[in-house]
């Protein structure tokens, strides 16, 4: 799967790094559209995905899905 900024996905699974209040963004509301790109670990991408309620966080590739 590619990701691209702009576009719209799913988060499909979460780790225990996530806020409370994007936890519970996310089970009203899964999804989000991906602002940017985050450095994670040295070795990996993340994704930054913002919310309809203009809350943003970032996600490692496998815990997102195509919208």
């Amino acid at each position: 799967m590619a990701i691209e900024i702009g576009q719209r996905v799913k988060v499909r699974r979460i780790r225990d790094r996530i806020p409370g209040n994007i936890v519970t963004q996310l089970k009203q509301n899964p999804f989000g559209t991906v602002k940017g790109f985050k450095m994670v670990d040295g070795s990996g991408i993340g994704f930054v995905v913002q919310f309809e309620n203009s809350l943003s966080t970032w996600f490692f590739e496998d815990e997102l899905e195509n919208a």
